[in-house]
């Protein structure tokens, strides 16, 4: 019997990530760690006419981590402030195609970014 640990959603993320790398000259530069695993994620964003246009991510930790973060950089992408406000780890979690209770941590780690985010452009 095989056990299936991860969507093929997940592998597809974690093996051609989406948006990897950081921008240059981004408007917003984020980071969150779990200080839990260590596991970490970094956005850099750019912001034009109040959307998100380009985003970019580096990533430390579990494959989880790694797929779910650049899922967050298809999700965050063309979305405005008020949008940010919609996301969540079960959106993310979703757009791996489910995460097993284990990793589950990965898309919690990607939601406190997106408060971050969230946060800085509100002060901004």
């Amino acid at each position: 019997m095989r056990l299936i640990l991860y969507s093929e959603k997940l592998i597809d993320h974690f093996s051609r990530p989406r948006n990897a790398g950081e921008l240059e000259s981004p408007t917003y530069r984020i980071a969150c760690e779990n200080p839990v695993c260590g596991d970490q994620v970094r956005l850099t964003v750019a912001c034009e006419q109040g959307r998100i246009r380009r985003v970019g991510f580096l990533a430390r930790g579990c494959t989880a981590s790694i797929a779910c973060a650049s899922a967050l950089t298809v999700l965050v992408e063309g979305r405005t402030l008020e949008d940010l406000k919609m996301i969540r780890a079960a959106e993310v979690e979703e757009a791996v195609g489910g995460l097993i209770a284990e990793s589950k941590h990965a898309a919690v780690l990607c939601a406190d970014v997106v408060r971050q985010l969230e946060a800085a452009w509100k002060s901004s």
